[in-house]
């Protein structure tokens, strides 16, 4: 395995701060500043991995090591849900706002196509890859997609772990979005990290959303922190058992922690 990246502060690397949220240490960071952090680390080919956590992800966490693990060890994790980063601003980081998924994978394919950063999509059905690819080519025409992997949903055997890791890199991307869904994508990509040579950012649904064929939540539902309200009705379903148990857990954690006084730095 390769070293690890150079993590020392410099002035477009400033000291990375961090607080826990339920034991969970979240990036204290701007959705723009993250951008241009990924960025920079995929015209370096750099070997990193990017996480988004939701109440869903940082509850799962606090019962699966594995995924604590990854979510601890990741070169960045940012608030994706709106009780994540008002837990942020409790703790001490005012004015932190959410980094949701989709949006960051918009602003930073806006910057990836600015300068000719190939990117990859890994993850989701086929239709799903082919529609998503079509809809990014709307969006900006000269946007490099250097290629686009819909892994099986059985566990893949080695072989082909190691085939879609060296077509990623004999690809050349700069960056791979991974859209496996919590906690699958986060082992994915801790599991791969110092093999696939680019920065493996793990979005979830976002490719739903960007391809189209999920509609997301008005934009005023999104900035009242009530896109989780919009996704529960659309899927009551699948999502009723699911919010009720987490966002139960979530909310007890939080009182906890907040109970215990304001939580501190992490390294």
């Amino acid at each position: 395995m390769p070293p690890p990246p150079n993590t020392s502060p410099t002035p477009s690397n400033p000291p990375r701060q961090r607080l826990p949220v339920l034991g969970v240490p979240i990036d204290v960071l701007a959705a723009g500043a993250a951008a241009t952090r990924i960025l920079d680390w995929a015209a370096a080919r750099d070997s990193r991995v990017v996480c988004l956590c939701n109440v869903h992800s940082v509850v799962t966490a606090g019962g699966n090591a594995a995924l604590h693990q990854a979510l601890t060890e990741a070169d960045l994790t940012l608030p994706d849900g709106a009780p994540v980063a008002w837990m942020l601003r409790r703790g001490g980081a005012a004015g932190q706002s959410r980094v949701p998924g989709p949006d960051l994978m918009f602003d930073t394919l806006a910057l990836a196509a600015a300068r000719a950063v190939p990117v990859f999509l890994y993850g989701s059905r086929v239709d799903t890859l082919q529609h998503l690819q079509l809809a990014l080519h709307g969006h900006w025409p000269d946007l490099l997609i250097a290629g686009a992997i819909s892994p099986p949903f059985r566990p893949p055997t080695a072989e082909e772990i190691a085939a879609d890791v060296e077509a990623i890199n004999r690809s050349g991307a700069g960056i791979v979005w991974v859209g496996l869904g919590c906690p699958k994508q986060e082992r994915w990509m801790a599991d791969r990290r110092g093999q696939v040579q680019a920065v493996m950012v793990g979005v979830g649904a976002a490719f739903d959303f960007l391809a189209g064929q999920t509609p997301r939540a008005p934009r005023w539902m999104r900035e009242r922190g009530l896109e989780w309200l919009h996704r529960l009705a659309s899927e009551p379903r699948r999502l009723a058992g699911r919010y009720l148990s987490t966002n139960s857990r979530f909310v007890l954690g939080a009182l906890r922690q907040l109970l215990r006084g304001r939580g501190s730095n992490m390294p």
